[in-house]
Formats: C-alpha cells, sequence, structure tokens
C-alpha cells in the first residue's frame, strides 16, 4: 500500500528525472491517490491511477527505476483508469508540480465533483479486489457539496452521458445518497 507521502515521493523523483531529460511530463491523477493528494479522505491506496500526455516511454522506464528503488510494484504508476476519463473533466494544477517548457512532471487532480462522477461510474462493490468506491463516493458526496440523489445523478450526467450511465450505477448512487442523507440528518 502507498502513503500520500510515498507517492510524492515517487513524484517527486519522477519530477528530478525529467527535469534532469528536459522532459516535461504531464500527468492526471485519479482515484484514490487523487482521494489522498488532493482530499484527505484515505490513508493509502494500492496504486496511482493516471493518465500521460507526453513522453509514456520516458514514463514508462521511469515508473520501472522507481518502483526498483522503493521495493513496490511495477503498476505503482498505471493508466488503467483511461476508460473512465470523461471528455467533459474538470482538472487543477498540484501547485508542487508544476514542470516548466524545460522539462520535469506537471500533475492535475480532479475536481471534487468530477472525482465523485468518476467513481460512481466505476463504483464496485466494497471490498471487490479492495474497492472503497462506496465509501469513498459517500466522503466524496460531503466534499462536493452534493445535497440528494438527484443532484448526484444530475452530477453524473454532466461528465458522462446519460445514455452511458448502467442502471446498476443509477441505483448504487440512489442508495449511497440515502445513506448519506441519512448520516447528515442524524448528526444534527
Amino acid at each position: 500500500m502507498l502513503s500520500a507521502d510515498d507517492i510524492l515521493r515517487g513524484l517527486r523523483k519522477l519530477d528530478a528525472r525529467a527535469r534532469q531529460h528536459g522532459t516535461l511530463v504531464d500527468l492526471s491523477i485519479y482515484g484514490g491517490a487523487a482521494l489522498l493528494l488532493a482530499f484527505d479522505i484515505r490513508r493509502a491506496t494500492r496504486d496511482v491511477d493516471a493518465v500521460v500526455r507526453g513522453s509514456p516511454e520516458f514514463l514508462r522506464r521511469t515508473v520501472a527505476e522507481i518502483a526498483e528503488e522503493e521495493g513496490w510494484p511495477a503498476d505503482w504508476l498505471n493508466d488503467g483508469v483511461k476508460g473512465f476519463v470523461s471528455a467533459h473533466e474538470r482538472m487543477q494544477p498540484m501547485r508542487e508540480f508544476q514542470g516548466t517548457p524545460e522539462g520535469g512532471l506537471r500533475v492535475h487532480l480532479p475536481a471534487p465533483e468530477y472525482l465523485f462522477a468518476m467513481k460512481c461510474m466505476a463504483m464496485r462493490p466494497e471490498g471487490i479486489d479492495g474497492s472503497h468506491d462506496i465509501s469513498d463516493i459517500a466522503a466524496l458526496a460531503d466534499a462536493a457539496g452534493i445535497a440528494d440523489a438527484d443532484a448526484a445523478l444530475a452530477l453524473v450526467e454532466a461528465f458522462y452521458p446519460a445514455s452511458r450511465i448502467p442502471p446498476k450505477v443509477r441505483f448504487g448512487i440512489e442508495e449511497i445518497m440515502e445513506r448519506v442523507e441519512r448520516r447528515r440528518t442524524e448528526s444534527l
């Protein structure tokens, strides 16, 4: 498992090597790593779900080197999230990694509303393959200020065409938001 400190250490190494190599790497980070880095919602994640723009060969080689140095799995940084990226994504730059035209790492993290929509589309039952999707969705509903199931569904539809949203996702959102609303009411 990777903590926020682990991920930041890996990203700093990647940034330093990109600067030495004179390569600018654009990296958009999603999933559990984004929850750790941007929202402090989790304590650890198995990997860093990311999409790279620019120099994929350099990135593959460097990620493998860092994995070996740190004793991490070879796929600690991977692009398995590509199938859930929206054409209407909303990202924000990570201040620590701005990159320069001469090289370095430029990192972007999703806005809470966008990560909420992505997590809903990827929704797996809690515990399956180590999934935390349901608890992540509930936490992101709070972070994004989503009031109820109708607002949650409208938000997902703002990022993904309604025709792409499976019925299981719609039902899952309704159920999760009912729990969120109940928890909010009980805490008043």
